[in-house]
């Protein structure tokens, strides 16, 4: 990523901090984001050292990055001690692990790079969890029924614009809840990990966002979903959709 930091930093006149967070699975989650907000923290706090104004100060991610840069401003919000960040880029964002049947991934299952089975695997070995439970996760049963209800306000295909459903969408049934994959899984439904989970009180403080979708991705409808609760809560979203773009297109 050095030669992209570069490139942003000079189209935009920038100081660019890339964080070499530690990778899994030799440093199993949530190291990656332990990492992420001790490093960001630091900067806000030596951002004048650098010739930065601790004001405008961005935080960005592509992908899995982007879930990092999502939980790092939902773990700031209350930080009275530090200086407020200024704006959050999610590109093709990760956010959720609730619904792998959402029309994105109906539609873009067999799509490079980020294949749907190949998706939910990396989740599975990010998270250092059996992959066993590979089939029953695109189906619910991993969630018992009262946080379906609860998740289902944040994360469902009710929520997605018509026009993104016309290359097709088909609602599949639910299978039933499975109590063991609950409790393994269960890591996997903090906000940390699914950042889109997260309470409308943190929802609500979060910085002004820009958010990048394909239309080519399994992630696609993540980055609309979370466009949607940011923009509920009242927050600025600058949205960028491309139409012919796919996941890694970056």
């Amino acid at each position: 990523y050095e030669r992209t930091c570069r490139h942003l930093a000079r189209r935009s006149n920038s100081v660019f901090v890339s964080v070499g967070y530690r990778l899994a699975p030799e440093h199993p989650y949530p190291a990656q984001f332990e990492d992420c907000v001790t490093a960001t923290i630091h900067f806000l706090r030596t951002a004048q050292e650098y010739g930065v104004d601790p004001s405008r100060i961005i935080i960005c991610g592509d992908s899995s990055g982007g879930t990092l840069t999502a939980a790092v401003a939902q773990a700031l919000v209350n930080r009275r001690d530090l200086p407020k960040l200024r704006a959050q880029i999610l590109i093709y964002p990760f956010l959720q692990c609730v619904d792998f049947d959402l029309p994105s991934y109906q539609q873009n299952k067999g799509v490079p790079i980020l294949l749907k089975e190949r998706t939910i695997t990396l989740g599975l070995r990010y998270a250092n969890k059996d992959l066993r439970f590979l089939e029953e996760i695109t189906k619910w049963s991993h969630i018992p029924e009262d946080l379906r209800l609860k998740y289902k306000k944040w994360v469902s295909a009710d929520h997605i614009p018509q026009e993104f459903k016309a290359r097709g969408y088909k609602p599949s049934p639910t299978l039933p809840f499975g109590e063991e994959m609950f409790e393994t899984l269960r890591p996997l439904l903090s906000p940390v990990f699914s950042p889109l989970l997260a309470d409308d009180s943190v929802v609500a403080q979060l910085p002004e966002a820009f958010i990048l979708t394909c239309e080519y991705d399994v992630l696609r409808d993540d980055g609309l979903l979370y466009k949607k609760r940011l923009e509920d809560h009242g927050i600025k979203v600058t949205w960028c959709h491309l139409q012919e773009g796919f996941h890694g297109t970056v």
